[in-house]
């Protein structure tokens, strides 16, 4: 088995042993807490409705049928982390360095979370300015329909790129000129919605017509040429976007906010590094708080 498999499955071992060990309290339990029992080990409602209340997908016709297709998933882990435990799996050194890796996320998932619970929710005012900023993605909103050729340029083909496309090129055109600057290039056809489009870019190819091509230089020597081909009208209403607006905006804060705590406790640490990693002295981190969590 691969450390990668390992790792899946230790994860799984974990979560459910930090879930028995949360609910388990005595033989007092009042048995509606129980949705089953599996050998001597029991699952519980809230396990079951914890899984559950990470879908945001299911109809309430539909809740308990995915009730009882959680509580099998569950018993199916319970009975599979039995045969681990029987076969000493839980000892073996790939399976603990796995489990504590899978611990190390959860608790920092934990303290992230912390952090998230002390920051304020979006405004419906803050809703209403974002639509109102960005109709390409809302009230304008389109599916396009893309070709695209991606490729990397530096120094004076980089001038040159920009000259070439200068003057009107077809995307056949522009590929054997790629071709004969012996560049690397991927060309790709698709659709993608307005959302799928980096934000950066899409004011710009919001604007472009049927049929025009565009350079786009996402980040510096890396290209897009991109021809749109077609395009369909498919605006967001207001209350259909808000949702989508409040998540994004309230990751926005988070993340700021996580990057700035995690930039403090950098600072007060002392980190060191070894080997190919080490930079030549053993020092306490006192800047760069770029690392921040994500």
């Amino acid at each position: 088995m691969s450390l990668q498999n390992f790792s899946a499955f230790a994860a799984t071992l974990l979560v459910l042993v930090l879930a028995a060990g949360c609910d388990r309290k005595d033989d007092a339990k009042v048995a509606t807490q129980v949705a089953a029992r599996v050998n001597a080990d029991e699952i519980t409602v809230h396990q079951v409705n914890q899984v559950l209340g990470q879908r945001q997908d299911i109809k309430p016709e539909f809740a308990a049928q995915a009730k009882r297709a959680v509580l099998d998933r569950l018993i199916n882990q319970q009975l599979a982390r039995q045969k681990a435990i029987e076969a000493q799996l839980d000892r073996s050194p790939e399976v603990v360095q796995a489990m504590e890796a899978a611990k190390t996320e959860i608790l920092a998932r934990a303290h992230v979370n912390g952090i998230n619970r002390t920051l304020l929710k979006p405004t419906p005012l803050d809703i209403q300015k974002y639509y109102a900023k960005h109709p390409e993605l809302f009230a304008q909103r389109r599916i396009f329909s893309l070709e695209e050729i991606a490729f990397t340029a530096s120094g004076d083909m980089a001038g040159g790129v920009r000259d070439f496309l200068s003057k009107p090129r077809s995307m056949k055109e522009i590929v054997e000129w790629l071709k004969s600057k012996g560049a690397s290039f991927s060309a790709n056809r698709g659709v993608r919605a307005a959302e799928q489009i980096p934000l950066v870019m899409l004011p710009k190819m919001h604007a472009m017509t049927k049929g025009e091509i565009q350079l786009f230089e996402a980040v510096p020597g890396r290209y897009q040429v991109i021809r749109v081909v077609d395009f369909l009208e498919a605006p967001m209403d207001e209350a259909t976007a808000a949702p989508r607006i409040e998540r994004f905006l309230f990751n926005q804060v988070s993340g700021a906010a996580v990057a700035r705590e995690m930039g403090e406790i950098r600072k007060q640490a002392k980190i060191e590094y070894f080997g190919e990693f080490a930079d030549g002295s053993a020092t306490s981190e006192t800047s760069r708080g770029e690392a921040g969590a994500k």
